[in-house]
């Protein structure tokens, strides 16, 4: 499950630093170039909360299945 959720974040970090690449890119070539970029910036950014979401999902799924078990200070302290 670690795995998993840490593959995850790698993928978020991804498609977040595509993102910010298809938007510091330079787009000299014109109008129809600008809204490639664009379209591929939203895209990717798309995909970043995506994969968050089905992070958030997959750690509410294990720990209601007991995949995943909570550590720390009990509650009452």
């Amino acid at each position: 499950m670690k795995t998993l959720v840490a593959i995850a974040f790698v993928g978020v970090l991804a498609a977040l630093a595509a993102a910010g690449f298809f938007m510091l890119r330079n787009g000299q070539r014109g109008a129809d170039d600008d809204a490639s970029r664009n379209a591929r910036m939203a895209r990717a950014l798309a995909v970043r909360v995506g994969v968050s979401i089905a992070i958030f999902a997959l750690v509410l799924l294990g720990y209601a299945l007991g995949w995943i078990q909570p550590t720390g200070l009990p509650a009452g302290r």
